[in-house]
């Protein structure tokens, strides 16, 4: 199937609205606006209520219809010529970290919004209809698992599981749902033709080499472990050096491995230690245990294979070296999404169409497009953010960036969803 658009002068210079766009990232930002410039509105909450309504509101403004699924999904649908085809959809999320930043998932969705907007002011028709989904706790600050709305809609786990999910108080997502009003419809999740989602890349490489759309051709798989490192606590004083088993020093040289591991690996591997916990964690005793977590992520599973295979034997050698024991627990496991290459090449096409510097990137993060890449044709879209910073309230992205990914997203939705004559 052709994915570029038809020969057309009015299409070729098809443009969305740059300021609107970024109008509305502004007023969406100050729901759960923090001192600090980011925002704060976790999922489920009243903030996160109040960014849904005003989400529907704008849509339903521009003409669209909406549905709420069980799990509280939105999706805002622009009719198409045959309504009975598949929509091409376009999304994201707007609940955020407790400090998090005005454009980390609302970017995604407004962008998409504000193709529909675009299109109904040119009054351009599309055969297929459009739609763009507000996926429910993508972040999982509040609820685990992340990216929730999205993995119910693709079947990564069921609706009950995910209902049943409860808060720090107690408070389960079913309950949550139904308090801001946006428990929905039980169903099957209707099929998508294909899906784009915007965003901003959260992380340094495009800054660092200058280029203005991020391809994503696919998002790295993850295997996080919870590692146990058990020696003997002791008197910091009258114990030998010799004689110590030093859960700490152990766990010190687990934490050089997985970097070792990871850099071995380059570009795309990953790895990372995040949190450490010592006992008895007092000043003058040698530390008896440690427990770390360990994040490993890799574009292919072959190659996650390998690190696994490699942390695993790091762990035996430095447990038998320091008389020790380790205990390793894999906790998560994503698997390596390619994204659909016909959809990838659109959206290279399409920034190299419109004069934006490009590049091929992985997402090194997990994303709603992960999920449903599993049950549709997908591509991703990214922008530079500034520094690479993202989860933190300090996040800014260009105005001209955000204006540059959503031209982008509005070319490769309209060769999808097949502009009508």
């Amino acid at each position: 199937m052709d994915r570029h658009l038809p020969p057309n002068a009015a299409l070729a210079a098809l443009r969305i609205d740059g300021a609107r766009l970024w109008q509305s990232l502004m007023d969406l930002a100050q729901i759960g606006a923090t001192p600090k410039g980011g925002v704060c509105r976790i999922a489920l909450t009243d903030l996160d209520r109040q960014g849904r309504d005003l989400f529907v509101q704008w849509a339903r403004g521009a003409g669209c219809s909406i549905r709420v699924d069980a799990i509280g999904n939105i999706f805002a649908r622009r009719a198409g010529q045959d309504d009975n085809l598949p929509p091409v959809m376009t999304g994201s999320h707007i609940d955020t970290q407790p400090t998090g930043g005005k454009f980390d998932g609302n970017y995604g969705v407004l962008a998409g919004l504000e193709v529909v907007r675009t299109l109904n002011a040119a009054s351009v028709r599309t055969r297929a209809p459009i739609e763009v989904a507000v996926w429910t706790n993508e972040e999982g600050s509040r609820f685990v698992p992340v990216m929730m709305g999205s993995g119910v809609f693709a079947g990564a786990f069921t609706l009950e599981h995910a209902l049943a999910q409860r808060d720090a108080q107690g408070v389960s997502v079913g309950e949550a749902l139904a308090s801001i009003g946006y428990a929905g419809q039980l169903g099957p999740a209707p099929a998508v033709g294909s899906y784009f989602e915007a965003h901003i890349e959260q992380g340094p490489v495009l800054e660092n080499h200058a280029r203005v759309i991020g391809v994503v051709t696919a998002a790295l798989g993850q295997r996080w472990y919870d590692v146990t490192v058990q020696g003997m606590e002791a008197h910091a004083g009258p114990t030998p050096m010799e004689l110590r088993r030093d859960a700490l020093l152990a766990a010190s040289e687990l934490v050089l491995e997985v970097n070792r591991i990871a850099v071995q690996r380059a570009p795309h591997a990953r790895g990372t230690v995040g949190t450490m916990e010592l006992f008895p964690n007092s000043r003058n005793v040698i530390p008896g245990r440690a427990s770390l977590s360990v994040d490993l992520r890799a574009p292919d599973d072959a190659q996650l294979l390998d690190m696994d295979a490699a942390l695993r034997a790091a762990c035996a050698r430095i447990a038998t070296e320091r008389s020790l024991q380790i205990t390793v627990e894999q906790v998560v496991y994503f698997p390596p999404q390619p994204f659909t290459p016909q959809l990838v090449q659109a959206v290279r096409a399409n920034a190299d169409d419109l004069g934006y510097s490009s590049m091929d990137v992985v997402s090194g993060a997990g994303h709603d497009a992960v999920y449903l890449a599993r049950v549709a044709p997908a591509a991703m879209i990214f922008v530079p953010c500034d520094d690479g910073i993202s989860h933190n309230e300090i996040e800014n992205a260009a105005a001209e960036h955000l204006e540059a990914g959503c031209n982008v997203l509005l070319r490769a939705m309209l060769a999808a969803a097949e502009v009508v004559a």
